[in-house]
This record gives C-alpha cells, structure tokens and sequence, in this order.
C-alpha cells in the first residue's frame, strides 16, 4: 500500500517535469480566468458610448483542406459571421456579439461561454439575415431580422468591464472542422452589406486584422489562405477563422489537467489489485483458511470484515498519496512553463476523494474476485482485465469514439472519470473522448459502476464462502 501512495506521487513528479513549454505564448483568459479561444477576424472602429451597429449577411461559405495544398468547399457547423463589440482587440476581453453560424442558425454570445439561440436557417443570396447590436451602458441587446425593418430580438447580456470606448463591427470566425478521430483547420468567407452605424464613431474608416494571430488556442489558417477583407458596391467580403468559445483540449493540446498530474493512479490501481487479491488467495494457497474460519465461524462476517479493512486502508492510502501528488505534480509542470487548466477548489477536492474511492473499490473487487476463484493469480488477471485493459484502450489516441465511450459506460474503468476536470460546451465541435479527458458518465457517476461491480462480485463471494468447503 505503501508503494501504491509513492506510485502516485513518482509519476506526478514525472509528469511535472517531461513537459518544457517554457517561452510559449500566454493563454487567453476570460471573465472568469477560464482559458478560451479567442481569434477571429475584425474589421472594426472604436464606438465611443451608446450606439448600435446594423448590417446584412447574404453569405457563409467554408473551406477545408484535404491535402497539404488543397480546399474543399464544406461545412463548418460553428463558423461564425456577425457582428461584435468587443473591450479592444485584447484576447480574453469582454464582448458580446450577434452572428449566423454555418449550422445553427442565428446566435447571440458572450463571455465565452454563454449561448442563446435564434432564427434558425442557414443565409445566402436569396434568403439573407439582418443583424443589430445596441449597446447601453454595459448592457448589450442583440436583433434578427429576416427584411431589415421586422426585429426579434435574441438575447441581451450585461459585458462587465466594456470600457467607454469599445471596439465594434463585423467578426468572422472559422473554428477547426471535426473529421473523423481528429479535427483540421478550416477557413471562412462571409458577404456583408447596408452597414450603418449609430452613436459616436472615431476614425476615418474600417481597420482589419486578425486577432490573436500568436495564441496557442488558435489553429491557424489552411495553407495558402488568410484573413482578408474588401469592399465593392456596397458590400465588405471577409475572410476568417479561428473560433471565439471556450478553450477545450483539441485547440490547447500542450495544456495539462489535474487528472493527468494523477496519471500514477493506474500504476497504484494494479498494486492495490494485487494486493487485495492476495488479502484472501494466499489463505488458500497457505491452507490458513481453516484457521480464519475455525477462529469466526461467521464465514461472511469474516469476509465483510477483511472488505472494511482492506477498503478504508486502501482509501486512506489512495487520499495521501492523491494530496502529496497534486501540489508536487502541478509546481513542477508549471515551473516548466505548462498551462494547467484551471479547476476549482471543490472540483480538485473531488478529485482527491475519488481517486482514493477507486483504489478501495477495486481492492475490494479484487478481494471479492480472489474469494471467488480462490487462486492469486487467477484473481489478479481477471481483475487487471475488467478494469487496467479498458482504460488502457480507452487512452488510446485512434480508439474510435463510440468504442471508447462505450467502455467507458460499462466496464469498471468508468470510474476513471472521478479524473475527469474538462467540461464539455455543447457550442464547441471538438473530439469529446476519454483520451482527450472527457468522459461520457460523471465523475460519481463513473465511481458507480466500479462500486457495482464490487458490491455485486462481494455478494457472490459472499454466497460461494457460505456454501462451499474452505
């Protein structure tokens, strides 16, 4: 047990330092210090208080690569092509913005994060879609229009921190396409025209360019392309890409997690599963059963007791080796320049707990198995199979998708999840797969079906003790 606590804490320490991201551009941080993808293109002037911003979009067109060189016209369902008005050109400043989107429809977003929904349907010449932002203080109130003069309105959201100046005007965004088991960059091209401003406007005319350009949640542009943007009888052609959302691990994969500083916990997971096997196989092999059970003749008293002995020992184990391994683990990857995602106190309290709760599961499942089969090494390969192989091919990289979820749901490996520290944003087209760590139970969730199959495979023990010979 003591060499399980010191497997948690070595491969922490080995995770801390095998990553040197020294150097590497800072990661954008929004409202709540959550890292985010934060790179468009914008063609923007500065709004000096209230006013609003109106213009039409009669199309969104993407592209993505399918060779080194080459593009294909596709669909991107989150490309974004609106209007925004944003706290300056700074990555992870406050903004608010209205858009069309390649395949839902018309939205409104801000804060990163947050989502509402509106007209549905995509644009295009003989179908295009108004837009309106109203700014007012710090209140900013979105509109669609499908004429240019009946409004609905979308949504409205208070951007804390909009300085009196902000920066307003068109946005497009083209966030990395999904393609299989991996995801590639693509690039988008919107057409806009009756562009009117309201309110007190600086400048002479519109400025362009990418923002972010250097982010390390930006995926880039396809090769041969970039942002661009021109203007010809009335309507402004803009070329973009990137995404403004939440970041997740495909656009920071350099990022690190909590659960990945506890990688040790499936090295502890196979010594605990040995020994809680050998807690009850080696009275067999020894032939000291006949002691066990001649000493307390309540066969399943005695197998109730060595569970809560071999569990709470096993949980304590787990909780200090999961306590020294975090800080350790997370200092040095750090020092070493890693971006870890943030979590909050309660969520890392979680984790702790969890892991420790999994170790003592699974050496209670070992224990159960071990009564069961009454041979060690019998024990500690079915059990080593039920729970280190799924997650083994779950943390495979090309695993499919549906087969790693799918293990993940029903075999004793869901209790991995207790990990599991990246959220799911459902405005976010990415690869949601345990290898990425993203699982499709929650964390207790997860924990449940390992304690299922131990508290099942405890009671057959249970049966099997009380009926058979010792």
């Amino acid at each position: 047990m003591v060499a399980a606590a010191l497997l948690v804490v070595l491969f922490a320490l080995l995770a801390g330092v095998s990553s040197d991201q020294k150097g590497a551009p800072p990661v954008p941080a929004g409202p709540g210090g959550e890292p985010v993808t934060d790179s468009f293109y914008f063609v923007h002037r500065p709004l000096s208080g209230n006013g609003a911003i109106t213009v039409s979009v009669s199309a969104l067109t993407s592209s993505i690569p399918t060779g080194p060189a080459d593009l294909r016209p596709g669909l991107v369902p989150w490309a974004k092509a609106g209007l925004i008005i944003k706290d300056g050109t700074r990555q992870g400043s406050p903004y608010a913005a209205i858009m069309v989107t390649g395949g839902h429809g018309v939205r409104m977003q801000d804060g990163y994060v947050n989502d509402t929904s509106g007209p549905s349907g995509p644009v295009s010449v003989g179908s295009p879609r108004w837009l309106r932002l109203e700014r007012s203080g710090d209140t900013i109130t979105g509109y669609a229009s499908a004429d240019g003069a009946h409004w609905t309105k979308v949504g409205a959201a208070r951007v804390r921190g909009l300085g009196p100046t902000a920066q307003a005007g068109l946005f497009v965004a083209s966030p990395p396409s999904v393609h299989g088991m991996s995801t590639r960059g693509s690039v988008s091209t919107a057409v806009f025209a009756d562009l009117r401003g309201e309110g007190r406007w600086a400048g002479d005319g519109w400025t362009g360019g990418q923002v972010g350009p250097e982010s390390p949640t930006f995926a880039g542009y396809p090769q041969n392309t970039s942002g661009s943007f021109t203007g010809s009888d009335g309507r402004l052609t803009v070329t973009g890409a990137g995404d403004i959302a939440p970041a997740v691990r495909e656009t920071l994969p350099t990022g690190g997690t909590v659960g990945e500083i506890l990688t040790g916990t499936f090295a502890a997971l196979i010594a605990v599963i040995v020994v809680g096997a050998l807690f009850v196989t080696t009275e067999y092999r020894t032939n000291l059963i006949h002691v066990t059970l001649a000493a307390g003749p309540g066969r399943i008293r005695i197998l109730m007791a060595k569970a809560i002995v071999l569990g709470a020992v096993t949980f304590g184990t787990g909780l200090a080796g999961a306590v020294a391994a975090i800080p350790l683990g997370e200092g040095l990857a750090r020092a070493n320049g890693v971006y870890i995602f943030p979590v909050a106190s309660s969520t890392e309290l979680r984790v702790v707990v969890g892991v420790a709760a999994l170790l003592a599961a699974a050496s209670v499942l070992a224990l159960s198995i071990g009564t069961i089969v009454r041979h060690g090494a019998g024990a500690v390969t079915a059990v080593i199979v039920a729970v280190v192989l799924p997650y083994i091919l779950m943390a495979i990289p090309f695993m499919p998708v549906r087969v790693s979820t799918w293990l993940a749901r029903v075999t004793p490996a869901a209790a991995f999840a207790v990990q599991q520290t990246l959220v799911e944003h459902h405005q976010v087209a990415s690869i949601y797969k345990p290898s990425n760590g993203y699982y499709p139970l929650g964390p207790w969730a997860g924990l449940a079906v390992l304690a299922g199959y131990a508290a099942v495979s405890l009671a057959v023990a249970a049966v099997l003790l009380h009926r058979r010979d010792a």
